[in-house]
């Protein structure tokens, strides 16, 4: 009897320890997001220390590319619109990361061990994708519209001005920085607090 009872009580424990995959509440108040979910803020924290990305600018293409869905991936793609055909891209996490552009990180930044689904690697995963991209294509981290351009075409992509040719990416670019601007307006407030 004794051996049941522990094996249902760590069971118990292994599955309370799951991860939070919801949407926080507070999507449209950075500081509502900071108070509900401190693990994310220090996570943007520490990636603003380590690349130099703003909290704010983290913030904002993650709302975009997730919702801050750890779990996030993208939609199915169906023939004949009813035989799936698999998703759509592999995007996944909350960064939004594909396979390739993961797998490149976890050598370069010596993370082999890093998930997609934790917002400290998604957050980190970011900060390294920015900082090359301003190496590369001269944004400033600080530039959350075509940083976010260069995350969402890929560096290559952003260099053959691929995204001039979409205009729906370019107003979804404008609502990230417009994002970002907001976030940064709300998180000088609630620092003060």
């Amino acid at each position: 009897m004794g051996k049941v009872f522990r094996a249902v009580a760590l069971l118990l424990v292994l599955g309370s320890c799951g991860a939070n995959y919801s949407a926080p509440r507070s999507l449209d108040n950075a500081c509502g997001l900071a108070d509900e979910r401190p693990k994310y803020f220090r996570a943007m924290q520490a990636t603003e220390r380590r690349w130099g990305v703003p909290v704010h600018v983290q913030m904002a293409v993650i709302h975009q590319e997730s919702r801050f869905v750890g779990n996030a991936r993208t939609p199915y793609r169906y023939a004949l619109g009813v035989i799936p055909m698999g998703r759509q891209s592999s995007a996944y996490g909350y960064s939004q990361a594909l396979d390739d552009t993961w797998r490149e990180y976890q050598d370069e930044a010596r993370r082999g061990g890093a998930r997609r689904d934790r917002i400290q690697d998604a957050t980190d995963f970011m900060g390294w994708y920015f900082d090359k991209a301003e190496k590369a294509l001269g944004i400033s981290k600080h530039d959350a519209r075509n940083q976010y351009l260069a995350y969402h075409e890929g560096r290559s992509g952003y260099a053959r001005g691929s995204h001039n040719a979409k205009p729906w990416l370019l107003a979804v670019a404008d609502r990230v920085a417009s994002r970002a601007e907001t976030y940064r307006n709300q998180l000088q407030t609630c620092r003060r607090r």
